[in-house]
């Protein structure tokens, strides 16, 4: 708008002067309209150089200061053809104010023209019927422009939601590049799914469906500044530009975005970088979506151009073999009091970027830049060669090793041939192997991860739901999924005490595996009278601080040629006595 109308402000000056100089006659006030056009051109130049940041209602003040001008250029020109010339200004004047004024608005502009127009020639000596063809003209030429303007507006506008679509989107992509290559500011890109949409119109119907829709649109705008832009980029996908934005200001917006409604939503995230194209940073964004529904949904990932210091650490330490696996021990509640049958591999490694990284956090880097199949690859090929080397202690020792994979590595369609890969390299049995899957990345629709599950079933592998008992636990899911072993979230045993009863969800959970034939391991045994009121409750495994920390494969390898008070065969029979 500042552009367009301080274009028409300098070509009117500019014209206004030149004619001005040129044109013969005394019969008007020469200076008066070479004064106007001077200052028609000083506006001009102010609109392009400091328009964009000023107040939208600062260019009607604009607009009807040049209509003014234009009436005393007509009214003051030396001779009396070169004012009727001048009326054609008034052209200019509608066609400014039918392209960026509401129609009431950009009416009262025209109008304005139109009656000056009329008042003005004839006040020149000319007949009363002299301005209606400029005055029709200037009408009709407002009109036309409005009516082309707003069919123009509308193709950029989704009718459902009155955001953006996403040609309107991606027209203001473009501009926002542009600029912040000139500010040098960060720009960010989102583009959020909602998740199961799909069942809300095949069981609701679609207006039900456009409800959610526009309330969705309404409940995020609320929560945008003014910059930044919100468009529906198509079916229940939406886009958001975040002009000078981080990526992790992006995640965090993304996060309150996803709290501010009551259905689920996959995100992905990325930020420009310079001299990609927005086309290049949409499908980055949309490569983070397509992760983050695989991975389970209702998540946001990060599909970054550029890598934190420690995503690159994290890169050369797996390249390297520089990280730890250490192996806490699981143990059975009922056999001759906590003997390990069992151990589970644990990631471990200090950072020199980032020291306060947890376990959880560097998992969700790997993720994030795409390191998670090489750190799965490494911890798992590790595992295996580790637990081979502890079983070799003791050649009876029929231990299970527990490894936790992440939910986008188990949507990869190659991923139970890779796991057949390391058991042959390393030859650690495939019916000694458990894989522990968060459930909430066991998204029953990822028809690629069930169909992995399946097949790591069918070659001996089994499989436990981690965490269990928090976030997506259905008995549906339950049903859907291929498992093995439930391991009960930490939680719930850190709420048995000696002062209240135990939670009665663990008699639930311990009742629910015995008849659906599910082992159970209970984690976060700190106490003794935990394990007590779990061992009376039926739970036949358990892990935690109580019996061991984690340890090196080396250390628990000591452990095991120490003296023990049983047998040799009690000891294959029973597992041993772990490190405290």
């Amino acid at each position: 708008m500042a552009r367009t109308t301080g274009a028409f402000y300098v070509l009117g000056g500019v014209l206004g002067l030149t004619i001005t100089a040129v044109a013969p006659g005394n019969d008007g006030n020469r200076l008066l309209v070479g004064t106007a056009a001077a200052v028609a051109l000083l506006l001009g130049l102010t609109l392009l150089a400091w328009g964009p940041r000023m107040p939208h209602a600062l260019h009607h003040l604009y607009l009807a200061t040049a209509t003014v001008l234009v009436t005393i250029a007509v009214h003051s020109f030396p001779n009396l053809v070169g004012g009727i010339t001048l009326a054609s200004f008034y052209v200019f004047i509608a066609c400014d104010a039918a392209l960026f004024f509401a129609w009431p608005q950009a009416a009262a502009h025209i109008g304005l023209a139109m009656v000056l127009c009329l008042w003005v020639l004839p006040d020149r000596g000319l007949p009363w019927w002299s301005g209606l063809i400029p005055a029709g003209v200037t009408f009709g030429a407002g009109v036309v422009v409005g009516i082309l303007t707003r069919m123009a507006s509308d193709a950029d506008i989704d009718v459902l939601t009155g955001l953006l679509n996403r040609r309107g989107f991606e027209k203001q992509l473009n501009p926002a590049i542009d600029a912040a290559g000139r500010g040098g500011q960060g720009l960010s890109l989102v583009l959020v799914d909602l998740d199961r949409f799909q069942k809300i119109n095949d069981h609701l119907g679609h207006r039900a469906g456009d409800a959610v829709l526009q309330r969705v649109a309404d409940t995020w705008l609320d929560l945008l500044a003014p910059d930044q832009v919100l468009a529906r980029f198509g079916g229940d996908v939406f886009a958001l530009l975040l002009p000078g934005t981080t990526e992790q200001a992006a995640i965090l917006l993304t996060e309150q975005l996803r709290a501010a409604v009551t259905m689920g939503c996959s995100a992905g995230v990325t930020s420009w970088q310079p001299g990609e194209s927005g086309s290049l940073l949409i499908s980055r964004a949309d490569v983070g979506l397509y992760r983050a529904k695989q991975a389970g949904r209702n998540r946001t990932v990060l599909e970054s151009s550029r890598q934190l210091p420690l995503a690159v650490e994290l890169r050369e330490a797996i390249d390297s073999g520089a990280l730890d696996v250490h192996y806490q021990p699981i143990v059975s509640l009922t056999e001759d009091g906590g003997q390990a049958v069992g151990v589970e591999a644990l990631l471990r490694w200090s950072s020199n970027a980032q020291p306060e990284v947890t376990t959880e956090g560097l998992i969700r880097v790997a993720e994030e830049y795409d390191l998670i199949s090489d750190l799965d690859e490494l911890v798992l090929r590790r595992a295996c060669a580790d637990a081979a080397r502890l079983q070799e202690s003791f050649a009876s020792l029929n231990l299970t090793l527990n490894v936790n994979v992440s939910g986008l590595e188990l949507a990869e369609t190659d991923y139970a041939e890779r796991v057949a890969t390391i058991l042959n390299d390393t030859g650690w049995p495939a019916d000694q192997l458990v894989l522990e899957v968060t459930e909430s990345e066991l998204a029953a629709e990822s028809q690629t991860a069930i169909a992995n599950l399946h097949t790591l079933r069918d070659r001996g592998v089994r499989i436990a739901i981690d965490d269990f008992g928090t976030g997506y636990s259905s008995l549906s899911r339950l049903a859907t999924i291929p498992s093995d072993i439930l391991k009960v979230d930490q939680s719930f045993v850190a709420a048995i005490r000696s002062d209240s009863p135990a939670p009665p969800l663990l008699g639930v959970i311990a009742a629910l595996s015995k008849s659906l034939d599910l082992q159970v391991i209970a984690e976060g045994v700190e106490t003794e009278y935990q394990a007590a009121v779990l061992t009376e409750l039926g739970f036949a495994l358990a892990q935690g601080y109580h019996y061991s920390d984690s340890h090196p494969v080396s250390d628990l390898i000591n452990d095991l040629n120490a003296p023990h008070s049983d047998d040799d065969d009690s000891l294959a029979a029973n597992g041993w006595i772990p490190l405290g």
